[in-house]
């Protein structure tokens, strides 16, 4: 484990940070999996919005390892940035609710915006330590826009 991991678990927006950081990369660059799992609780859960060809929509749920295997062949094949643009964090105790407002590009300096959208992350103090225990997210799109926000 390198130290500063343990550094990232000790500061909310640090560790909001360090998840993005471990999905970001040109394609075919090995994404720090190892780093990403040790942020997460080992019982997290990731759950996407998927929108279908009708516009209905559906939760696709994950596990740590189920996440990892499902976003792997996209990584591969795409340049991916995911950055933070917003962040407003709610805490009580030991448990801290994160809206994060991020946008995705094929490079940190490109012009080309591949998406926007909005991450809700669920995080827990335990151990002396903050752990992500559950991140939920949906993307910008007709109807569903920041000026809700």
């Amino acid at each position: 484990m390198d130290r500063s991991w343990w550094q990232d678990t000790q500061d909310i927006p640090r560790l909001v940070r360090a998840v993005y950081a471990c999905i970001s990369g040109p394609a075919d660059a090995p994404r720090d999996w190892a780093r990403f799992r040790y942020l997460q609780h080992p019982r997290a859960t990731s759950l996407r919005t998927v929108v279908e060809a009708d516009g209905s929509t559906r939760a696709a749920v994950f596990d740590v390892d189920s996440y990892i295997a499902d976003v792997t062949p996209f990584f591969a094949t795409n340049d991916f940035f995911e950055v933070e643009t917003e962040q407003r964090v709610q805490r009580f105790g030991q448990v801290a609710h994160v809206w994060s407002r991020y946008e995705a590009r094929p490079a940190l300096d490109s012009p080309v915006l591949l998406k926007r959208g909005a991450n809700s992350i669920q995080l827990c103090h335990e151990h002396g330590r903050w752990w992500v225990f559950s991140t939920i997210w949906d993307n910008e799109r007709e109807g569903v826009t920041f000026d809700l926000w």
